[in-house]
């Protein structure tokens, strides 16, 4: 995937070729991830004077029709000056930076991208330690968000390895994650800049949490019925805290009560055990403080309501010929259904319905175009991820290692830019990227 190709709904595709750059923590893995190199911009170059070319069409200034422009939100004054030449021997002025009152200097520092951050660690030790002072965080709360990114975590001979594509920056990041205990754990999810896993330390099945950007992690006290569950993290930034739900058993029993930690009592709390269903997946969305399940029998949807600790049933049915269904979460109270419709024998085609709340029935938003899809799941009986976060939603294939992205609100599909997706054994989740997420 050297490249980001976009389509509309209407099917026309624009592709795109664009030169990457890859930034690490570490150090660069040029094998994984080759950088692309820019076309040679020298002999080879387009003629676009006038008298270049017999025949071609006059471009001279007086013909063109000028257009003036300004940067967005300037007065004319400001434009003017933003738009003057800057002179290569103008020089940094070291005695004036180094008495940048320390305010201002975590103004800006909380606006530099967090991947970016990492680099200007080494700059002075001033920098390094202004990243864990309370000042710099308090401006980065308040500052937008960085944007959307990838979160791809695998194994590479027992060590864990992990690399995150910035959407804004189009840039694949290494992150090291040895700061991690050595237990054969997997990933559960991310919310809010921080991520949780679930595994094994030997036979004793354990939660933990961390923030991949301050290298930070602890492990959650044991749950009550301490066995391996389908677990679900969300957090609340308003409120400094998160929660983490833990509903059936993995292997299905039944029985087991669900139970929820909150952060700020640092306990786990029992509540009512899920109604006797038979789940058709363990993928779980969570929206408008509502988490959801797809059951087979009875047909619909299961809804635990956070605020009360009830589970309840939604008789929506699925669309006929649904061969594999994932629940996705959107913004506000926005719930998707992504899956493919069809028999294996014959043409497949994948769909995005939404949850119409009111009449209690999925309603056909997109589908995507037979190109992409072609390119995702050459096989019919192919496997595939399906994830979203504020209404984007990602498509990954176990086996071509490819990465499709779906933006509902422009209804534009792309792929995702620069180098493949791990092997089959990764495991790719949508990821904010935040210093101020604390795992306390």
């Amino acid at each position: 995937m050297d490249g980001v190709g976009e389509s509309s709904e209407s099917g026309n595709g624009v592709s795109s070729s664009q030169s990457k750059k890859n930034g690490s923590f570490g150090e660069d893995d040029s094998d994984r991830c080759p950088k692309q190199v820019s076309p040679v911009r020298g002999g080879g170059s387009r003629n676009t004077s006038p008298l270049g070319r017999v025949g071609s069409r006059n471009t001279s200034p007086s013909r063109q029709k000028v257009i003036k422009t300004k940067p967005r939100g300037l007065d004319e004054e400001t434009a003017a000056t933003f738009g003057k030449a800057v002179h290569p021997d103008v020089q940094m002025e070291d005695s004036i930076w180094a008495m940048l009152p320390e305010d201002l200097l975590n103004e800006i520092l909380a606006r530099v991208p967090p991947f970016m951050i990492f680099r200007l660690r080494s700059v002075c030790k001033r920098w390094n330690s202004i990243l864990q002072d309370g000042s710099f965080l308090k401006f980065h709360s308040q500052v937008p968000s960085h944007g959307p990114c990838l979160l791809t975590f695998w194994k590479n001979s027992q060590t864990p390895q992990c690399s995150v594509f910035s959407l804004p920056l189009k840039t694949w990041y290494r992150i090291p994650f040895m700061f991690l205990p050595p237990w054969a754990f997997w990933l559960v999810g991310s919310s809010g800049g921080l991520v949780c896993f679930s595994g094994l330390d030997g036979l004793t099945f354990k939660t933990l949490v961390c923030n991949p950007l301050t290298q930070t992690w602890r492990t959650l006290p044991t749950m009550h019925y301490n066995q391996q569950r389908q677990l679900i993290m969300v957090v609340d930034r308003t409120d400094r805290s998160f929660k983490v739900i833990a509903t059936s058993d993995i292997y299905g029993d039944k029985s087991l009560p669900t139970e929820v930690y909150d952060s700020k009592l640092n306990i786990w709390s029992l509540h009512q055990v899920m109604p006797a269903v038979n789940l058709c997946s363990s993928k779980m969305a969570y929206c408008d403080s509502k988490l959801y399940l797809e059951t087979l029998s009875p047909l619909g949807l299961m809804m635990y309501r956070l605020d009360t600790g009830y589970w309840e049933h939604i008789p929506a049915k699925f669309p006929r010929s649904l061969l594999d269904g994932y629940l996705v979460a959107g913004t506000q109270k926005r719930l998707f259904l992504v899956g493919r419709i069809g028999l294996y024998s014959t043409l497949q085609s994948m769909r995005i319905w939404e949850l119409d709340h009111v009449k209690i029935m999925w309603v056909e938003i997109s589908r995507m175009p037979p190109k992409y899809f072609r390119a995702l799941l050459r096989l019919s009986a192919e496997r595939f991820e399906c994830f979203g976060q504020d209404n984007l939603i990602c498509f990954t294939s176990w086996n071509q290692g490819k990465g499709l992205l779906y933006d509902v609100d422009k209804k534009v599909w792309s792929w995702i830019a620069g180098c493949a997706l791990q092997s089959y054994n990764s495991q790719v989740c949508f990821f904010e990227p935040r210093f101020d997420a604390s795992i306390y």
